[in-house]
């Protein structure tokens, strides 16, 4: 048991382990515009994010990541990596929180589910973010074209 304490049985030794909760999102570029839902719920209503849930039983996380951007963004995408995985603190919803990249496969956009609008953003016009793994893909997101530029 590591010296941490936990709940255990004193007649069987059976040990009570607390799962932490999984969350995945999916961070979908186009050129160089992000894709973020609005959030219609807490925590954080109102704030934009990436398309993102809980992982389900059964479910492995790239099916997660694709599952939630069609529910909340009416696309279908296929995963092409792992960006990164982060550790929130206890009492911020998922314990760890997986993102992974993604890229349009057909689909036409319409916020659903838990996201009350959704939009591709380039880095010079974010609405206001929530979360940190949004703040982490906007830091990846190509710099825009130079005005007056072709960006072929």
């Amino acid at each position: 048991m590591a010296g941490k304490p936990r709940r255990a049985c004193s007649t069987c030794d059976w040990v009570y382990f607390v799962e932490p909760k999984v969350g995945v999102g999916v961070m979908v570029v186009e050129g160089s515009r992000l894709l973020l839902v609005r959030r219609a719920m807490e925590p954080e209503k109102g704030k934009w994010s990436l398309p993102a849930g809980y992982l389900e039983h059964g479910e492995s996380p790239v099916e997660t990541a694709v599952r939630e951007a069609r529910e909340e963004t009416g696309l279908k995408v296929r995963v092409t990596g792992l960006v990164d995985a982060f550790h929130n603190p206890p009492g911020a919803g998922a314990s760890v929180f997986l993102l992974y990249r993604a890229e349009r496969e057909h689909g036409e956009l319409a916020a659903s589910d838990d996201a009350d609008a959704a939009a591709f953003f380039g880095r010079d016009e974010l609405p206001p973010l929530a979360f940190a793994s949004t703040f982490a893909a906007v830091e990846q997101l190509p710099p825009a074209p130079a005005r007056g530029t072709n960006p072929a």
